[in-house]
């Protein structure tokens, strides 16, 4: 054996003899050169998509090869403990994505977004979840009984703007009280606030008509009871948008009695989360006791949170000590009891949702919401700020309060987030479902910050030394020529 490896030693130095230098600048060179591509597109891959393309190839395909197990996240229902199991429980509900209840009109405002910048501020992904919601909402299993519902029906699953606009126009030709046709048309033909409020007090007057027909009908059964469903859904909806465009508008008092009449009307709607359209028209009111009595209401343990009613609880803690805050002032003589609750607000808010004060402070930009959010995610922000940075700039020295104090909320948390403080644990499922929901040219806010993996520094270490070896082959051709044999032949030998 020791005569093979003798042999191969002689070939193998042989072969090397004949390799000029130059070979060796190429190699070094090339090595360097297809490194550093990789490392540009492994780059690229993680500031796009939060992870390493071949650590996800690697665990994705190769470990079922070799043999490997990935470990799967506990189903929920099956875990050790109790606690184990509420936890799964609510990260579950939080990673649930919601309509947005301050979301804008299409055709009067998103539309024109586009016209004006040439980009899309609404993805497929959330225009697909609308979808669903106006299905869920303007549609039942009767609708065959009525041809304007049936054209109504197949309009709502329409991709195409324009063909769903014609699809409504079909349904008023047959049937010139449907409801849901003058609210497509409000929401999606009409180019101004004014022309959407017109349409949709077309669709109020057909909507009660049949909403008291619904509740007059003699049969008991569930079709009448999905048809009067589908009807309280068509109403509901349509009151809701006429006090948003009065809010637009300027009638902000108009809209506040329109929001509360509905809120007294159908108090089992709350999941519609109309009490949050109400706290930003009494903000704009500047009617701070009327908020504080909203949010005693729904500022509960045990209803579902939200970036409104956390941020605008702080709002007015703050409001009550910002205009005379002095973050100096309060080093020397510390913290008075009314800034402390100012303070413990606004890191009650910031756990609930971390991305907020950057967009408040304007150290990100901010673009048009979407038309769903998920709760504690960037969406959220965006659409809070959106709608409330104008409060926030109204009471003097809030701001200012806020600057002083957010990142103090980041001590008080576990790290890694296993644990919350006031909250359950920050989700790990934000950052995904945010990436679907907000348009490709939004800078997606990721919490906690993600280290850079494994493989980015590898192959960045990889591409500068081959780029060393590269200049010093260049450099001194003979020299690494000696060493390059030098190492081969060591290693072959041990």
């Amino acid at each position: 054996t020791w005569k093979i490896l003798f042999f191969k030693v002689v070939m193998l130095t042989v072969f090397l003899s004949t390799l000029t230098p130059k070979f060796y600048v190429a190699l070094t060179g090339t090595s360097s050169l297809i490194s550093g591509l990789i490392f540009i597109f492994e780059w690229w891959y993680f500031q796009k998509y939060g992870t390493s393309f071949i650590e996800q190839v690697s665990v994705s395909h190769l470990r079922p090869l070799i043999g490997g197990v990935e470990n799967s996240p506990p189903v929920p229902g099956f875990s050790a403990n109790n606690g184990e199991n509420e936890t799964n429980r609510q990260s579950l509900s939080e990673c649930k994505v919601w309509r947005n209840p301050l979301n804008l009109f299409r055709g009067a405002e998103y539309s024109r977004y586009t016209w004006v910048t040439g980009k899309e501020p609404l993805t497929y992904y959330d225009m697909n979840l609308s979808a669903q919601d106006h299905q869920t909402f303007f549609t039942c299993d009767t609708d065959s009984l009525r041809p304007s519902d049936t054209v109504m029906q197949k309009a709502w699953r329409e991709r195409n703007p324009q063909a769903r606009i014609k699809a409504a126009y079909q349904a008023l030709e047959l049937d010139n009280d449907c409801a849901t046709a003058y609210v497509l048309l409000a929401e999606e033909e009409a180019t101004t606030i004014i022309d959407a409020e017109k349409y949709f007090k077309q669709a109020l007057k057909a909507g009660e008509t049949v909403y008291r027909k619904s509740q007059h009908c003699h049969p008991q059964n569930s079709q009448h009871e999905a048809h009067l469903r589908r009807d309280t859904n068509v109403l509901v909806y349509v009151k809701r948008r006429l006090a948003m465009c009065a809010r637009k508008l300027g009638r902000i008092k108009e809209a506040v009695k329109m929001m509360r009449d509905l809120m007294k009307e159908f108090p089992l709607l709350s999941m519609l989360n109309i009490h949050e359209n109400l706290l930003e028209a009494l903000l704009e009111l500047q009617a701070y006791a009327d908020v504080q009595a909203v949010l005693a209401k729904y500022d509960d343990i045990s209803l579902p949170k939200s970036a409104a009613i956390c941020y605008t609880a702080a709002l007015l803690k703050a409001r009550a000590v910002s205009d005379r805050f002095s973050p100096e002032t309060a080093s020397r003589r510390g913290l008075s009891t009314a800034e402390i609750n100012a303070v413990e607000a606004i890191h009650r808010a910031v756990e609930f949702n971390p991305h907020v004060p950057k967009y408040l402070l304007e150290m990100k930009s901010l673009i048009l919401p979407p038309e769903h959010i998920l709760k504690r995610g960037d969406s959220e922000a965006v659409a809070y700020a959106f709608f409330h940075l104008q409060h926030w700039k109204r009471i003097e020295g809030a701001l200012n309060l806020l600057h002083c104090t957010w990142e103090g909320t980041f001590r008080m948390i576990p790290y890694p987030l296993e644990k919350g403080h006031l909250f359950y644990p920050y989700p790990s499922c934000t950052e995904t479902a945010d990436r679907e929901l907000l348009p490709t040219f939004h800078d997606v806010s990721v919490y906690p910050q993600k280290e850079l993996p494994f493989f980015i520094h590898f192959t960045a270490g990889l591409c500068s030394f081959s780029a060393m070896l590269a200049v010093l082959t260049h450099q001194f051709p003979e020299l690494m020529v000696i060493f390059t044999k030098a190492s081969v032949c060591e290693i072959f030998r041990s």
